[in-house]
């Protein structure tokens, strides 16, 4: 697999920690964002932002930013699409997604989705972690818990999610099964540690130190 296009997904409104971007927050003696892009930038060809809003204030990153094209807040679907359709004007075949608040993000996160989607048609895979026994959220039945805004995702299928959008589909995970989506296991957790609450950002930064 040639190296994808990666999305970087900060379209949320960060309602937990008052709302603005949560990845321009400090962190350490940069921000959670610039520990996110460094990340990924050595396992993707080129980075892309997806943000809603002015994009003015990512400026100083030097990235394309994309806004979602399915109004009202669609959920990070329409980050993925958003990013989908940028790939096609660039001439990639496939996109991986990681979201703007996860700054220990894995480092090999490109090359484990791509080696469970061989022999995939159009490559689509969730990361996924072990359970947690008190963790419920996104399991799948296999009893790994899914990241559904980490993933690879094919271009090929953009127009089908678009149209499911716009049906008003929001949970990842029935587009993804839909489709024959697969896992791929990651076996730290915390390395999809995200940011949410002031809380979360003092264990971030005891994590960093």
């Amino acid at each position: 697999m040639s190296a994808p296009l990666g999305v970087i997904l900060a379209g949320g409104q960060a309602r937990r920690m008052g709302g603005g971007d949560k990845g321009l927050l400090p962190l350490g003696s940069t921000t959670i964002l610039a520990h996110v892009i460094a990340r990924l930038q050595p396992q993707v060809s080129e980075i892309v932002l997806n943000a809603n809003g002015d994009p003015a204030r990512f400026a100083g990153l030097g990235l394309p930013v994309v806004a979602d094209t399915i109004p009202g807040f669609a959920g990070p679907l329409a980050g993925v699409l958003a990013g989908l359709d940028h790939a096609a004007t660039r001439g990639f075949d496939q996109i991986v997604t990681a979201a703007a608040d996860t700054p220990f993000l894995p480092a090999d996160l490109v090359a484990r989705l791509g080696a469970q989607a061989r022999g995939q048609a159009h490559p689509l895979v969730l990361a996924a972690t072990p359970r947690d026994v008190e963790e419920t959220k996104s399991m799948s039945k296999s009893g790994l818990i899914r990241h559904p805004t980490f993933g690879l995702w094919p271009v090929a299928l953009r127009d089908d999610l678009r149209a499911a959008l716009h049906e008003g589909l929001k949970k990842v995970v029935l587009w993804t099964d839909r489709h024959g989506g697969r896992e791929a296991l990651f076996p730290d957790s915390q390395a999809f540690f995200n940011v949410n609450t002031p809380e979360d950002l003092a264990h971030a930064e005891a994590l960093l130190s």
